[in-house]
């Protein structure tokens, strides 16, 4: 049976939301991104870990909403016009991603996407899937399920 969707993307291809967290390009498969939100009020947390940065209202449901540059060791940065909230879904959870702005989706064919373990050692390299090359430019893959710690909890 063809399909004829013409958004179908080849399986040696990954497609992903691309964004910026200060000077560098990360992004997340756009499989697991349910939408993209300006910025809002985040109600604080009490007891929350310091990446987590508090609740939203998202149609009735609350959102947690994760700081991904404390999340990911970063120094922060202020917020500006261009900061949204990426609303990722992985596993029956759904987070909100604190981003300095979204550039753009992405295809990078799978060729072009570098395994972590040439890159580090580190063990911080678990919140990192791959590396994608995209035009001269480095696109730093994610890991949604490091990310938001639903394997730090099996």
């Amino acid at each position: 049976m063809a399909n004829t969707d013409e958004n179908v993307v080849a399986e040696d291809e990954v497609q992903v939301v691309a964004f910026k967290l200060r000077n560098e390009e990360y992004g997340f498969s756009i499989l697991n991104v349910q939408e993209i939100k300006g910025l809002t009020d985040i109600t604080r947390v009490p007891f929350a870990p310091e990446f987590v940065k508090g609740v939203i209202n998202l149609r009735g449901s609350v959102l947690p909403v994760i700081d991904l540059k404390r999340r990911l060791g970063l120094e922060d940065t202020p917020y500006t016009a261009n900061t949204r909230i990426v609303v990722v879904h992985y596993d029956e959870v759904s987070v909100g991603m604190l981003v300095d702005a979204v550039t753009e989706v992405r295809t990078i064919d799978n060729d072009d996407i570098d395994a972590t373990r040439s890159v580090t050692t580190d063990s911080n390299v678990k919140f990192i899937s791959g590396i994608g090359k995209v035009d001269n430019r480095l696109i730093i893959l994610l890991n949604i399920s490091e990310v938001i710690g639903l394997d730090a909890e099996e």
